[in-house]
C-alpha cells in the first residue's frame, strides 16, 4: 500500500509529491495525459517562483522581467494608468517548461510519476483509499493510506468523494502571438463583466493575450473583439476553467484538494501557481498518511497563511465592476509607484506601500 496517491502532476500535485517523498513517504503520482499539456495558465508570476526550483532552472525558464501594469478602463487606445515599481515585480515564465522541470525534480525525490494515465474513480474508507486508473495497458487498481486531488478545477477527486465544490468558476482564454516585446508593463483592461482582460509581453517568445470571465458570456467572441483592438490574431490558442473562492472544506476522512482543486487561487488575478503550491508545501508538513488527524493541521495552516490574502483578493476584484466614474478616481488617485506585492494584497497596507503613497505628495 502506498501512502500517497498524488491525482494531477500539475504545479501543486507535483510540488506536494516532491516534498512527500523527500519525507521518505511513499507517493505514486498520476497525470492525466503529458506533463504540462495541454497549455491552460498564463505564465506571469511573481519573482517568488524562484524559491520552488533550483537555481539552474531560471535560464531555462526566464522569458521577460516586468516591473508594472498599466491599467485601461477601454482598448488599447483608452487612456492608461501606471502602477509600477522600480525594480522587478514579476516574471514571464515558460509555463510548459516549470510544469516538466516540478514534475522531474518529484521524480528525482522518488515519487512513482505516471504520465497518460485518467484517474477513473476514488473510494475512501477509514483506513485508507482505492483509486482505480486507466493506462496504457487498460485499468488498474491502486491502494494507499491517503489520496491528494490535485487535478484542476473540475476535480474528479473532488467529486467522487462528494467534497465541496469551488464559490464560481471562471472561464478564461489564452492566445500568443510570434511577436517580439522585450517591455516591461503588462496591460489590463477592465472591459470584460466582472473580471479583465490582459497582454502579457514575453520577451522573444512573443505575446501572451487573454481574458477572463463568468459562464453565459461569449468568451470567445470577446476576446476576438480584444485582439483586434491591438491589431493581431492569435493563431495558438488555449482555454480553461479558474476556480475562485476555496469551499469550506478541502480535505475528507483520507483525502485531501491541493491547487485549483481546493480554489487557492488569486481571486483578483485567477493565478494558483504560487498559493497551491504553498498550500502543498503545508499539506506535505502536516499530513501523516497513518494518521487522519492531521488532515485538519492541513486545513488549519494552508488557511491561516492564505485566508486573508484571498480575503482582501475578493475586494479588490470587486474594484474591476466598480462603476466607470468610480473606477476613474480611484486608478488616477493611485496610480503611479507602488510598493505592493503582486500574490499579496496584505501589502496594500505595508510600510512600502505607505512610502511608496506618500512620497507623490
Amino acid at each position: 500500500m502506498h501512502d500517497f496517491v498524488v491525482v494531477g502532476c500539475g504545479p501543486a500535485g507535483s510540488r506536494f509529491a516532491r516534498r512527500a517523498s523527500e519525507a521518505g513517504h511513499d507517493v505514486l503520482a498520476f497525470e492525466q495525459g503529458t506533463v504540462g499539456e495541454p497549455l491552460a495558465c498564463s505564465g506571469h508570476v511573481s519573482t517568488d517562483i524562484w524559491e520552488f526550483v533550483p537555481d539552474d532552472a531560471r535560464d531555462a525558464l526566464f522569458q521577460n522581467e516586468i516591473s508594472g501594469a498599466r491599467f485601461h478602463r477601454g482598448g488599447p487606445s483608452s487612456e492608461a494608468h501606471p502602477f509600477y515599481k522600480d525594480e522587478t515585480i514579476s516574471n514571464v515564465i515558460d509555463r510548459v517548461g516549470l510544469d516538466r522541470r516540478l514534475a522531474e525534480l518529484a521524480r528525482e525525490a522518488g515519487t512513482d510519476l505516471r504520465e497518460n494515465h485518467t484517474v477513473l474513480d476514488v473510494t475512501e474508507r477509514a483506513d485508507g483509499v482505492t483509486v482505480e486508473v486507466r493506462g496504457p495497458e487498460g485499468t488498474e487498481t491502486h491502494e494507499a493510506k491517503m489520496v491528494t486531488g490535485c487535478d484542476g478545477p473540475k476535480s474528479r477527486v473532488r467529486r467522487a468523494l462528494d467534497l465541496p465544490e469551488p464559490g464560481e468558476l471562471l472561464h478564461g482564454v489564452l492566445g500568443f502571438t510570434d511577436e517580439v516585446d522585450h517591455q516591461n508593463f503588462v496591460d489590463v483592461h477592465l472591459t470584460v463583466p466582472r473580471f479583465f482582460a490582459w497582454r502579457i509581453p514575453r520577451g522573444e517568445a512573443g505575446v501572451e493575450y487573454g481574458l477572463a470571465m463568468p459562464p453565459g458570456h461569449d468568451v470567445r467572441e470577446r476576446f476576438e473583439s480584444f485582439t483586434a483592438g491591438y491589431g493581431v490574431r492569435t493563431d495558438h490558442r488555449c482555454s480553461g476553467l479558474i476556480p475562485i473562492g476555496p469551499p469550506r472544506r478541502v480535505t475528507g476522512r483520507r483525502s485531501a484538494l491541493i491547487g485549483d482543486a481546493a480554489a487557492q487561487t488569486k481571486p483578483f488575478t485567477g493565478g494558483g501557481i504560487l498559493y497551491g503550491m504553498t498550500a502543498a508545501d503545508h499539506a506535505a508538513r502536516e499530513i501523516d498518511p497513518d494518521d487522519p488527524g492531521t488532515l485538519g493541521d492541513y486545513e488549519r495552516a494552508w488557511r491561516e497563511d492564505l485566508r486573508t490574502d484571498i480575503r482582501l483578493g475578493h475586494l479588490v476584484r470587486a474594484g474591476y465592476s466598480l462603476p466607470g466614474p468610480v473606477q476613474q478616481v480611484g486608478m488616477a488617485a493611485f496610480e503611479g509607484e507602488i510598493g505592493v506585492h503582486m500574490d499579496r494584497p496584505s501589502s496594500l497596507f505595508s510600510t512600502e506601500q505607505l512610502k511608496a503613497l506618500f512620497s507623490r505628495s
